[in-house]
């Protein structure tokens, strides 16, 4: 396998190996490279990821390479896979600055980068991305069950190469819901002992 086939060469340009070889790390990611690079196809365990996240960040470029980044949010799951090279989400009405569909009109390479705080995991995914108008079936069946709003399109994205990062220097923090679903069954789980002791006190 030559270098040029490589998927990780999506992000690892001459100009980055040069300073990986300048700074101590192109030997750890050369063995990596001889053993295929990253991942190309939605494995189980992407398609897993993704279905537990409610929110990434979509990051595109204008024709010039000014770099734009957005954060995309909804219904755990909203980020859906449609094939193994595929994945797809609703595009709901924002701001209407349209900056990131206006920059994939005339360059499509896009990037998505998904962390799950809690578990201090993330993803990034490197490809090119389209917008898709003008199939209502299409983005009927991308819009996420019961979610409110009106989707104005659907962004499909072609996936090129993703790796997963360590855990390193990612903080641990955890959803509201999650929380006060945790204190809720602390709660639940006082009044149930509280009601034991009482039940024995009065036996005694």
């Amino acid at each position: 396998m030559t270098d040029r086939s490589l998927s990780s060469d999506v992000a690892f340009t001459p100009a980055v190996k040069a300073l990986q070889q300048r700074k101590g790390s192109r030997g750890g990611y050369r063995r990596m490279e001889e053993k295929g690079g990253w991942q190309t196809t939605v494995t189980p365990e992407l398609a897993a990821f993704l279905a537990e996240r409610d929110s990434f960040f979509l990051a595109t470029a204008s024709a010039d390479g000014q770099p734009y980044i957005q954060h995309r949010g909804g219904a755990a799951g909203f980020l859906r896979v449609i094939d193994e090279r595929t994945l797809g989400f609703a595009d709901f009405r924002g701001n209407r600055q349209y900056v990131s569909l206006g920059n994939l009109s005339e360059n499509p390479k896009a990037y998505l980068f998904l962390i799950d705080y809690a578990r201090r995991q993330r993803i990034k995914i490197w490809g090119t991305a389209r917008v898709v108008e003008d199939d209502p079936a299409l983005i009927e069946r991308l819009r996420p069950e019961g979610y409110a709003g009106t989707p104005e399109q659907a962004i499909l994205f072609e996936i090129a190469a993703w790796d997963a990062n360590c855990p390193q220097h990612i903080p641990q923090l955890i959803a509201a819901k999650d929380v006060a679903a945790a204190l809720a069954e602390r709660d639940r789980r006082i009044l149930v002992l509280e009601a034991e002791l009482a039940r024995a006190r009065a036996i005694a």
